[in-house]
């Protein structure tokens, strides 16, 4: 266990010190452990994400702990992670404890003796000192003040449960090939294979517990994909039809290409800015059979790449600050700054602006962020058809999508080019 801590310990400071994406991160660490095994890998994951989801908790806490400063960040970090696995996991505490002392005397010798009674400290006072951590917001709530007000701003009395929705484990939603299946054949094959699964809206299946993908039926020859359940709403809302000419403008990974694809048999070009990002779009659609155009280039810079003939489908699912999708991402948190959502909404207005005249007379544009903020979502839609004679906004059932049991946060706007 004590490896294990202190590979966490290592992942989780190079998030928050060097504003490392975790995902990253924790990739690096798994290949240069190849030794592990898959349950040794599973901790680490669990450790690295938990400890990050529950940070503004657990740094409360350990404050409360602490008389003074800890100067070694590397044993404050250490110190996280063993309060996450204390607290949330299963792991016997008195191994926990152990394990961390003996972490600690490879990291720092000296400070042996403090992390022992640091970790001993809060199990006798647990239940006081998480009461005490909860007086402030960040020790609450685990997001930064910031985030809570502006939350609070927009949202109300719902602000607590989006909060609360944003630390929890992200449900495993599955997107079934159309092409190749129904959803009500493909419930009949997971059950086959014991694995509990339901319906949610529109026809996204939800499994009750989250599996490997190489456990899913058919996963490998196309019948499914794993997808959001409020991702799946992008093809639907974006109503293309066969024969359309449809744009994918930020196209990475490829969900959403790919299920218009399942959808219809249209002339798809899908871009992104990243040539290893398009990368993953091409192996999506190959698993999928699916076939699209791929260009490697920016959507706010249309002259590099378009070839002058209009679309009459645009998906713009513009770069965003992802705050709608923080329970599957929880570095996003303590990463975000305050001042990076006007400078997002600076970015989405340019893009709209620049594919705007790709659309076809009477086409749609169908614009989405996973943001939770209504100056990325509202705000950006609002300034542009105010500035834009021919953009209509058209009424959806849906707009703002709020982080809940069946979906992450995601915002969609439909707009039509009048003339």
């Amino acid at each position: 266990m004590h490896n294990i801590q202190l590979a966490a310990t290592q992942i989780v400071q190079q998030v928050m010190e060097d504003g490392r994406n975790l995902n990253q991160v924790l990739d690096e660490s798994l290949r240069r452990k190849s030794v592990w095994s898959p349950s040794q890998r599973a901790a680490l994951q669990d450790l690295s994400y938990g400890t990050l989801r529950f940070y503004g908790q657990l740094n409360a806490v350990l404050d409360l702990l602490l008389h003074k400063h800890m100067t070694d960040h590397r044993i404050t970090y250490l110190l996280l992670v063993a309060l996450y696995q204390l607290q949330y996991s299963k792991a016997a505490q008195h191994a926990v404890v152990d394990h961390a002392v003996r972490s600690a005397d490879i990291l720092n010798p000296k400070i042996r003796g403090l992390v022992n009674a640091i970790l001993r400290n809060f199990l006798r006072s647990q239940n006081e000192l998480l009461a005490q951590a909860a007086l402030k917001p960040e020790g609450r709530y685990s997001h930064p003040v910031w985030w809570i007000d502006e939350l609070r701003a927009q949202y109300g009395e719902c602000a607590n449960a989006v909060l609360e929705a944003g630390n929890g484990h992200p449900p495993m939603t599955l997107r079934v090939n159309l092409r190749r299946s129904t959803t009500t054949d493909y419930l009949a094959q997971l059950s086959a294979q014991d694995i509990s699964a339901r319906l949610i809206s529109p026809d996204a299946i939800q499994l009750d517990k989250a599996v490997p993908v190489d456990k899913l039926p058919g996963f490998f020859d196309g019948l499914v994909s794993v997808q959001d359940a409020g991702a799946q709403y992008a093809a639907r809302l974006l109503d293309a039809t066969s024969g359309m000419r449809v744009l994918d403008a930020c196209a990475a990974p490829g969900g959403k290409t790919a299920h218009i694809l399942e959808m219809a048999d249209v002339e798809m070009t899908a871009l992104d800015k990243d040539e290893k990002r398009l990368q993953r779009v091409a192996e999506n659609l190959q698993r999928l059979a699916l076939s699209a155009t791929l260009l490697t280039g920016d959507a706010a810079d249309t002259a590099d790449w378009w070839d002058g003939k209009p679309f009459e489908r645009i998906l713009a699912d513009v770069p965003c600050s992802a705050t709608g999708v923080v329970r599957r991402h929880p570095d996003i948190k303590w990463l975000r700054r305050k001042k990076d959502i006007p400078s997002f909404a600076v970015q989405q207005l340019d893009i709209l602006q620049a594919l705007w005249p790709l659309l076809a007379t009477n086409g749609l544009l169908l614009y989405a962020t996973c943001s939770i903020f209504k100056q990325e979502n509202q705000d950006v839609i609002d300034k542009f058809t105010a500035r834009t004679a021919a953009a209509k906004q058209l009424p959806l059932p849906l707009g703002q999508l709020l982080p809940n049991a069946e979906h992450d946060g995601f915002f969609y706007a439909l707009l039509q080019k009048t003339y």
